[in-house]
This record gives structure tokens, C-alpha cells and sequence, in this order.
């Protein structure tokens, strides 16, 4: 096990229009790819440069691995649609899902493809325009977060440092088992 800073806080009222800039990774979806990235640089000193994302069931249900000396030392998923996530919810349940990290996005195809997102008149997704919004993504420029001025002004003056108390009480989390609730709400999937 181990935890992560969440280093994505920006004031947006300093960014100007030339300041856009998007996380490490080829679509919009989630950190994934820097996450594993940062995991790897600093959890096992290697550089990771290129991630291969296998698909498992279907392409909205993907993992991606790092081997160190013939053993498989992370092992991130990224499940897209609720098909996907009932089907890791499962899993999990039954600890049959060991993976470190897992992204989870509720529309199948990932965030560009959601339902806020432009449509044809019969309400299914417009693949052109679909992926002309993926090509205008990855045009911009990628600036990973620790490189963010703005990012780095809130370590400084809000949050004390890189490596205060205050950063380890508000970024980073740890996780554990949560015992078993009887309470009606409770969702079965």
C-alpha cells in the first residue's frame, strides 16, 4: 500500500488563455497515467515513459502494469461506464480485484464521451466531432502538476511546505476495509 499527494489545485483566477494546460496522458480522462507515472518514479526509481494499456473485457475496462525484475510491482485499472464499475464492485467484494489504483469514470469511452458532450439529433454520440475534441486535447500542452507555478505557491504559503504535517493531513489518504453495514441504503449490485 501506499498514498499520493492530490496535486491538482489551481487558481484559476491567475490563468490567463496561452496558460491551459492538461495532465500527462492521451485523452481526458483521469490521472491515471501520471499517477502511475509518479508511482513508479518514486516508489521504484524507474522513469516510465510510455504506458501500454491492456485491454481486459472491452476497451473501457483496461489495465496497465510495471514489472521490476520479472515481478509485476503495480498494477493500475481503469474502468469506464457502470457496466465496468459493477463488474469491479463485484470483485472486489469477493477480493478477487488486486490493483493498486483504479480509475473510475462513469461514461463508457471516458469524459469527452459523456453525455454533457455534443450529440447527433438522434442523442447518440457524434464520433467525428468526438474525435476532433480528442485531437484538440492532445494539442495542448501537457505540464505536469509539480512543475505548476501555482501548484507550487500553494505548497509554499497554504500548505506549509512539501513535506509538512499539513500536506500528510490534507493530500494524502490511506485506505482500509470497511466493515460490512446493514443499512438499507445500502446499494447491491
Amino acid at each position: 500500500n501506499f498514498d499520493l499527494p492530490f496535486c491538482c489545485f489551481l487558481r484559476f483566477a491567475d490563468l490567463k488563455e496561452g496558460d491551459v494546460v492538461r495532465h500527462d496522458g492521451k485523452r481526458s480522462d483521469g490521472y491515471l497515467e501520471h499517477i502511475f507515472k509518479h508511482a513508479a518514479k518514486e516508489l521504484f526509481g524507474m522513469d516510465v515513459k510510455e504506458i501500454t494499456y491492456k485491454a481486459l473485457k472491452n476497451k473501457d475496462f483496461q489495465e496497465v502494469t510495471l514489472e521490476k525484475d520479472g515481478e509485476t510491482v503495480l498494477r493500475f485499472a481503469a474502468a469506464y461506464g457502470f457496466r465496468n464499475i459493477q463488474n469491479m464492485v463485484l470483485k472486489l467484494k469477493k477480493g478477487k480485484f488486486l490493483y493498486h489504483f483504479v480509475e473510475v469514470l462513469a461514461c463508457p469511452g471516458g469524459c469527452l464521451n459523456g453525455k454533457g458532450q455534443a450529440q447527433t439529433e438522434d442523442g447518440k454520440a457524434d464520433r467525428a466531432l468526438l474525435a476532433q475534441m480528442e485531437e484538440l486535447y492532445t494539442a495542448i500542452p501537457v505540464r505536469l502538476p509539480e512543475t505548476n507555478l501555482q501548484v507550487q505557491r500553494m505548497y509554499q504559503d497554504w500548505l506549509e511546505g512539501m513535506d509538512s504535517k499539513k500536506v500528510q493531513d490534507t493530500l494524502h489518504t490511506t485506505y482500509s476495509a470497511v466493515n460490512q453495514s446493514t443499512s438499507s441504503l445500502d446499494i447491491k449490485w
